[in-house]
């Protein structure tokens, strides 16, 4: 018999992610056939078309010229308070609700998950999100002492199923007497879907109803590709209504840097809360900076410099702002060739409104993606299908490639 020395808790703890092993796979490919017999649909990243991973040239400008003081400094654990107050203007973007609003640095939108998770769940708790979501939502939540349970995103008409998002709010809600919430919108990831202002209505008539009874609802929106999903009216209108909630309905959003400034490796980020109530909002500053000493200490001055710096300076921010809106551009482009060739050969690809990802519903995603391999296409699978990151894959090999996921679907699925 082995000898064991890692606690209890830890047992199961055995990571297996499929991003990066897919990833894996992808890059074997290349080094055996070359980059340009291989499609690398796997990674959450925007790559160039000449399928470089791609970085705006105003951010790699200003953290150039940074003071050196400025990289290497100890950052105070709550964030740079230049860095928090462009966080706060850059969610709301001119639709910021009534209503009180703190933020504490976190590392990554990774961080702001898991600060959302540890100070608003309750230990053996479930939190609730969508039957497609992003995996690691649940490793978090198994690191914890919580568990993750989902409601069906989409009915039959593959519309935001608003019904049975209520009916497991309700059947938790029975159970346990908090509830913490991830929606993860606009360009929800891995389908590319975006909860509409009626989606949105839905759900906080939902939650409206169980705080009338009493019960504590946290919602934390998970707005890392919203700056990929449309302007900033079209992206951000839904956040005003979120204005004068009950003191026991909470609004949290997870802020990231990673995609907005193709700075993915920085591990940069926000946990942004909103309420009605001074004490609430208190109570949020202190707890999530206390887990951030405890967990990570504090992040990356250099990182959260940079973006102060840009968002200061008029002309710096108009540049800033003019290469993402021609990446934005690319991916909204790829996408959309995607979804038009998948109509045209039958393919049922699940709503796509904008993002880095799609998804392709199948009953052994496994089998799928490895098929996909014969044709040199590397995807993601997933529980309840294949992920299609259309941000890492230049536009001539986009063509044609719903035609060989349908292939491979065929091949496996009927």
């Amino acid at each position: 018999m082995s000898t064991k020395m890692a606690a209890s808790h830890t047992e199961n703890k055995v990571l297996n992610d499929v991003i990066f092993a897919a990833s894996g796979a992808a890059q074997a490919a290349i080094k055996e056939h070359g980059a340009a017999k291989v499609t690398n649909a796997t990674l959450g990243a925007i790559f160039d078309e000449e399928e470089k991973i791609a970085c705006l040239p105003t951010v790699e400008k200003v953290f150039r010229s940074l003071p050196m003081n400025e990289v290497i400094s100890y950052a105070p654990v709550a964030g740079l308070p230049s860095y928090l107050d462009s966080v706060k203007e850059i969610v709301f973007a001119g639709h910021r609700p009534a209503g009180y609003v703190e933020a504490v640095a976190t590392s990554g939108g990774t961080g702001a998950v898991h600060h959302a998770i540890e100070n608003y769940s309750e230990v053996g708790d479930a939190v609730l999100t969508s039957d497609w979501f992003w995996g690691p939502y649940n490793a978090l939540c198994q690191n914890i002492g919580r568990r993750l349970e989902t409601y069906p995103l989409f009915d039959d008409a593959l519309c935001f199923n608003a019904e049975a998002f209520a009916r497991k709010v309700d059947d938790l809600l029975q159970r346990q007497e908090s509830l913490l919430v991830i929606i993860n919108t606009p360009a929800h990831n891995p389908t590319g879907y975006s909860l509409s202002d009626e989606d949105w209505d839905a759900v906080l008539a939902a939650v409206r109803e169980q705080a009338k009874a009493g019960k504590r609802i946290s919602i934390l929106v998970d707005i890392a590709y919203i700056e990929y999903s449309g302007t900033k009216e079209e992206t951000r209108g839904f956040m005003e209504k979120f204005a004068d909630l009950p003191e026991n309905i909470f609004v949290m959003f997870a802020f990231s840097m990673s995609k907005a400034y193709t700075f993915y490796g920085q591990r940069t980020g926000a946990i942004v809360g909103l309420s009605a109530s001074r004490a609430v909002m208190d109570e949020f500053a202190d707890i999530n900076k206390f887990s951030s000493r405890a967990t990570w200490s504090n992040i990356n001055r250099g990182a959260m410099a940079l973006l102060a710096t840009i968002q200061q300076d008029a002309a710096l921010l108009a540049q800033y702002e003019k290469e993402r809106e021609a990446l934005y551009q690319i991916v909204r482009s790829r996408g959309a060739l995607f979804m038009q060739e998948a109509d045209a050969c039958g393919l049922k690809a699940l709503p796509y409104k904008a993002g880095f990802f799609l998804a392709v519903p199948a009953k052994d995603p496994k089998a799928v993606a490895e098929k996909l391999h014969e044709d040199l296409v590397f995807a993601v699978p997933l529980k309840r299908g294949v992920r299609i990151a259309v941000c890492g894959v230049a536009t001539p090999k986009i063509k044609g490639l719903a035609a060989k996921v349908k292939k491979a679907w065929d091949a496996v699925e009927k």
